[in-house]
């Protein structure tokens, strides 16, 4: 699973539709939650609509990364962690997928790219709603999902250590 998997086994337009497919799993949850929940009271910003705003695009990516369906073993939730945030907070998800696009261009590494931009969630959101309008269940789902990032890309990790992780356009193993 996950579009760097597919550019590399099939090729660049399967990789670009299940990327797309991902982001927009994630974006569809959240907006659906806050579709549903703001008109029932509270409003947007309120602990208990943000609250299960943030646990349904939580949901998102527990069912991202532990499909039933493929014997809990998924992805690595970083196109559906962007669309979520792209749901719950825009200018965030942008800034992030713009991270995640400046350290791929230059170090041609998605791995890598992926962990420093969920590295900049907490402080990205912090910086977005940080002007007394801070939400802190959109706080809390930037650190979990900073976790759960990080988390998923241990094996990744100890590659870039070893400078072993394989670029793009590289295959896994090749020492180019």
């Amino acid at each position: 699973t996950g579009a760097t998997n597919v550019l590399r086994v099939v090729g660049k337009g399967a990789a670009l539709a299940v990327f797309l497919v991902d982001v927009l799993k994630g974006t569809a949850a959240v907006l659906l939650a806050k579709a549903v929940l703001e008109p029932l009271g509270g409003g947007s910003g309120s602990w208990g609509v943000d609250g299960w705003v943030v646990a349904a695009g939580l949901a998102a990516l527990a069912g991202h990364i532990w499909p039933v369906w493929l014997g809990w073993r998924g992805g690595k939730a970083v196109a559906t962690g962007l669309g979520m945030l792209l749901g719950l907070a825009w200018p965030v998800g942008l800034a992030s997928f713009g991270i995640f696009l400046t350290v791929l261009s230059l170090s041609r590494i998605v791995s890598l790219s992926s962990v420093v931009a969920a590295l900049s969630l907490p402080l990205l959101m912090l910086g977005w709603f940080g002007n007394g309008s801070l939400r802190p269940a959109y706080l809390a789902l930037a650190v979990i999902t900073t976790l759960l990032v990080v988390w998923r890309h241990r094996a990744n990790l100890g590659r870039l250590l070893e400078g072993t992780e394989p670029r793009l356009g590289q295959a896994k193993g090749d020492p180019s």
